[in-house]
């Protein structure tokens, strides 16, 4: 992209809303997030294929079973995440990052920050979020 990032960058209100530099800012911390989930899969991965061998021990089996159900939760919750950083990096390509799906008005730097994924403004969110507890069965 050309646009030169510092490492002590940090978006701030002052400047034009996802202009090149933020856009940068917000492509570099997905890709890292993306990065690190990566790697943490594959060392789930190798940790799991090195604990393959059979525990004598019904207990311990049923420890080592539970541990592995949920260490394979979480790498499922990860690989939707990624596939939502994915569409993010896609959305700052289109030039659709960090504008509401709801609303079109910018989601604030600071959430945005926080939540690099987001895709709706906290109060469209909060909108979004009473009406599941509203339509929600209990």
């Amino acid at each position: 992209m050309g646009v030169d990032i510092t490492s002590d960058y940090k978006p701030s209100e002052n400047e034009q809303f996802m202009n090149p530099r933020q856009r940068e800012y917000f492509r570099k911390k997905l890709l890292a997030w993306k990065e690190e989930i990566l790697r943490e899969s594959k060392e789930t991965l190798e940790h799991l294929q090195n604990e393959s061998a059979q525990l004598p021990d019904l207990a311990d089996r049923a420890s080592t079973e539970t541990d592995r159900a949920l260490e394979l939760r979480t790498r499922d919750r990860q690989r939707k995440l990624i596939a939502k950083i994915d569409e993010a990096l896609q959305r700052i390509e289109d030039g659709s990052y960090g504008y509401c799906e709801e609303t079109g008005e910018p989601i604030g730097l600071k959430r945005l920050d926080a939540r690099p994924i987001a895709t709706l403004s906290l109060e469209a969110q909060e909108r979004h979020e009473r009406r599941e507890r509203v339509y929600r069965d209990d």
